[in-house]
């Protein structure tokens, strides 16, 4: 069934992107929005079709590509993120790189598959006035696509970030300038905590920070997760870790899922081996990715407007508040020293769903969830809610996984 809702849709998208291009080549460019909620990858293989289709069957929706590759997204029904080394500020300085920048963006920018230009990864707040003007200047020449920027996340040094002070003070001052000088369209950033001898604790206060930051600057974010390992010190998440990942992704309200990494060499884990044959990551991310899409764009019409932490108390955290209209309650001991976290969406100020998620990545866990009235659940392989039956119910939570519930009656 997840198989074959996810053929139609890519076709039907692949059909309606080739219509757009027929059809309103010539139209004023609509400012870029999210669309389909993103699901992609830090570092992959060159984009040949085979690669391409294990992507799509993977559920990935946005792949990274050169120009020459921007017809093999299109064929698969993927939208690409374009790199080329002319996308960088150095380009505005020079006349000659200028009008080749230029031609570039008149050459791609009615491309059905284009989504993106890659810009750059992890830069200093000294490079954002660059970044500003050339974010500013592909707007100008082609509003209808995003210039994607990759921030670092709260454990980069003061040296790296550019700014000073202590971890929230530092990396609050980082966020702050690159919204203020670079006015991007999409906060995006990684967050890798996943070591050999245990979790780091700075998950939830980096994916709270820039939660707060999208939501004052009016944009969505991006989350890019730990798929792999590079260095002995860090591990390779399992199917059950990185559930968790997506699952608490979802319950802060990002439009947006990235992987560290797809396959590159040097890093061991990822979504396949060097020759492509996928691994037990990818066939848990076949799953997962379709939730997340599935999940994110049903909360995409709300607000993300308060997330709560049961039990856990690391930096970040917030309890639930005393006035939710939503609670979660583990069934016994079971429930471990982790609890659950409670993302509340609605319109306006008024909570009308949640996203509930087992903070216990190692075992299932049973909660009693209770609402304000009759409780229906999504289920995300076919994108419906299971009618409303009651307002308090016994859930059984997956190791890491989680609940998109309503309240019934509404929209």
């Amino acid at each position: 069934m997840r198989r074959q809702v996810w053929s139609a849709w890519v076709a039907l998208g692949s059909a309606v992107l080739s219509m757009g291009l027929a059809a309103g080549a010539d139209a004023p460019a609509q400012p870029w929005r999210v669309g389909t909620p993103i699901v992609t990858y830090w570092a992959g293989p060159d984009l040949t079709d085979g690669v391409a289709r294990q992507m799509a069957e993977g559920g990935f929706n946005l792949v990274w590509c050169g120009e020459q590759h921007l017809e093999v997204a299109r064929r698969h029904g993927l939208r690409a993120q374009l790199h080329h080394p002319l996308l960088t500020p150095a380009s505005l300085d020079s006349t000659n790189q200028l009008a080749a920048l230029n031609t570039l963006i008149e050459r791609v920018r009615r491309h059905p598959a284009l989504y993106s230009y890659f810009i750059t990864d992890e830069p200093s707040a000294s490079a954002f006035p660059g970044l500003g003007r050339l974010v500013a200047h592909l707007r100008e020449r082609d509003p209808a696509h995003l210039a994607y920027i990759n921030l670092f996340p709260t454990y980069a040094s003061n040296e790296q970030l550019g700014t000073k002070g202590d971890t929230v003070t530092a990396y609050r001052e980082h966020v702050r300038q690159f919204v203020e000088v670079v006015r991007p369209a999409l906060i995006s950033y990684d967050h890798y905590q996943f070591a050999v001898n245990g979790d780091g604790k700075e998950y939830f206060l980096n994916l709270a920070m820039i939660r707060r930051a999208a939501q004052e600057a009016g944009v969505p974010f991006l989350n890019i997760v730990q798929a792999c390992t590079w260095t002995p010190g860090m591990r390779v998440p399992q199917g059950n870790e990185l559930r968790y990942l997506v699952y608490t992704t979802a319950a802060y309200g990002a439009q947006g899922l990235s992987y560290y990494v797809y396959c590159h060499p040097g890093h061991t884990g990822g979504m396949a081996l060097a020759d492509g044959t996928p691994t037990p990551l990818y066939e848990a991310a076949r799953v997962l990715n379709r939730d997340f899409v599935a999940m994110a764009a049903e909360l995409q019409p709300l607000r993300s407007l308060a997330v709560g932490h049961t039990v856990l108390r690391e930096p970040g955290c917030e309890p639930v508040a005393g006035d939710s209209p939503l609670r979660v309650e583990a069934s016994g001991p079971e429930g471990g020293a982790r609890g659950f976290v409670v993302g509340l969406f609605g319109r306006e100020r008024s909570a009308t769903h949640a996203v509930v998620v087992n903070l216990d990545y190692n075992r299932e866990v049973t909660a009693t969830v209770t609402g304000p009235a009759n409780l229906e659940t999504f289920q995300p392989a076919t994108a419906a809610w299971a009618p409303a039956k009651k307002s308090r119910m016994e859930v059984r939570f997956a190791p890491g996984g989680g609940r998109l519930v309503r309240w019934a009656g509404q929209p």
